[in-house]
């Protein structure tokens, strides 16, 4: 059995495929195709589609984050792998070859996920409120092999103001360290770079068109070993980056109607859940609207006509309608909001900057009641935020407690998005395979440009190009 790297190069296009020569070389000696995402076109809800063939709607992955109703509290970036239902890729390989093994390096769901050997990023969470970067890592011995090789999980340049291609090299060496160590028959790695600068000016930007040669050069050793041990990649990527234009306010929206509570904690709003009789979740280009009561048909049809109405949305979907995209599951929201192209949601609901809460002017994926790409950037309206940023971090040497506010609260510096399905073949995201031999699950799906593997048949594509039957 052929070993296969399942290497997720998040915003992958063609267009940043012109100007990776690397990857590009090893696509010319194999196969190409576009992928058929799914709805919503974001992080986890892919990558959940690619590892168990399921719809979100079959495996509960709605978004990178929903409203748990039991807990009456939203929530994104969760890590725990029982959140996905359905059989994983390597369990299913499992099952039908005993003694595989198979290693996560940074796809999510990793927390309790039950491949050999797992790294995703971790901080460490100080009593005193401080936070340091590190990574959850089993066996527990890899985690100080790969500390000790390589240091510290560079957590502060994956995600933020800081994010940087330094991340994206110390997943690569991981997986390398991996593959020689430990031989996994799966190897999956997620390179997150293409994300940043690709939402930071856009995908056609100069800023992007670096941003893919500077990782393709990341990844031509990892491509390289691989071509060297004979071990087949697969590249995919989960979505492609759209232009970004208009930024909409949905929760706003929904405040202005009187819909949509808030109570107020020193000077500053929160998001009030358990009374709002209606609010958004908003992730890139979908927004899931939770309603108070579900059951209220009069309700459903004022709110629904609401945000028909606001410019910059493109449909608003109930239960009925969710189904025709694989989404109707109990976790999405009441009514789902697709934007328009160009459009996007923010998760704001204040009005007024100065109530906005504490979280929304620093990096805080965890406590944000919904996606803020506006984390990318320092604030350009600030001039000593970097300077702050860096006084913080003197702070944190120190031992001392500080808090992050350099995120603008201007949504119109975000320049990239994406979460619907596309809508052209420039933000169409790719497949991408070493292997020349097309397996039979998408032989007849990648004779022409204009064909599509839908991300619901990778799973099936690594075992046929493994060649385990099920």
């Amino acid at each position: 059995m052929r070993p296969v790297l399942l290497l997720d190069v998040v915003g992958l296009t063609a267009d940043a495929l012109a100007h990776m020569p690397r990857l590009s070389r090893m696509a010319a000696g194999g196969w190409s195709s576009e992928l058929a995402t799914v709805l919503p076109a974001v992080t986890c809800s892919v990558q959940s589609t690619m590892l168990t063939g399921a719809s979100p709607a079959q495996h509960g992955i709605v978004g990178n984050g929903w409203y748990f109703r039991e807990l009456g509290d939203v929530y994104l970036w969760r890590q725990h792998n029982k959140l996905v239902s359905g059989e994983k890729l390597w369990e299913s390989a499992r099952a039908a070859q005993p003694g595989y093994t198979a290693a996560n390096v940074c796809w999510w769901y990793a927390m309790g996920m039950t491949t050999d050997a797992t790294v995703t990023p971790r901080p460490i969470y100080h009593a005193d409120g401080r936070k340091s970067p590190d990574a959850y890592v089993r066996p527990p011995e890899l985690h100080d092999e790969l500390m000790t090789n390589l240091g510290d999980f560079p957590l502060f340049t994956y995600w933020g103001p800081t994010a940087s291609i330094a991340s994206s090299r110390w997943i690569v060496s991981a997986t390398q360290h991996i593959i020689r160590t430990k031989a996994p028959d799966l190897t999956m790695a997620y390179v997150p770079h293409l994300d940043y600068d690709l939402q930071r000016f856009g995908p056609t930007s100069a800023q992007a068109h670096a941003a893919a040669a500077e990782l393709d050069q990341a990844l031509a050793p990892l491509l390289d070993e691989c071509e060297e041990r004979g071990i087949t990649v697969l590249a995919v990527s989960e979505y492609g980056i759209a232009d970004a234009s208009q930024p909409v306010h949905v929760n706003r929206a929904l405040r202005d109607a009187g819909l949509l509570e808030v109570y107020v904690q020193d000077g500053k709003e929160q998001l009030d859940p358990w009374t709002s009789r209606a609010f958004a979740v908003a992730d890139h280009q979908v927004a899931h609207v939770y309603l108070g009561d579900a059951h209220d048909d009069a309700l459903r049809r004022r709110v629904s006509a609401l945000l028909r109405d606001l410019p910059g949305v493109d449909e608003v979907l109930d239960r009925e309608a969710q189904a025709r995209y694989g989404l109707d599951h109990e976790r999405a929201g009441d009514l789902v909001v697709v934007a328009e192209p160009g459009a996007w949601f923010t998760y704001y609901f204040w009005q007024d900057d100065d109530r906005a809460p504490e979280y929304a002017r620093g990096v805080d994926i965890h406590r944000k009641p919904g996606y803020d790409p506006a984390e990318l950037f320092f604030n350009p309206d600030d001039r000593l935020a970097k300077a702050k940023a860096a006084a913080n971090l003197l702070k944190k040497k120190a031992g001392l407690r500080y808090a992050m506010s350099t995120v603008p609260l201007d949504a119109t510096w975000v320049r990239g998005t994406h979460g619907r399905l596309p809508t052209s073949s420039a933000d169409t995201p790719l497949v991408l395979c070493s292997d020349p031999d097309v397996p039979v699950s998408v032989a007849g799906q990648v004779s022409s440009d204009h064909d599509q593997v839908p991300a619901s048949a990778i799973k099936s594509l690594v075992l046929d190009l493994q060649g385990i039957r099920r």
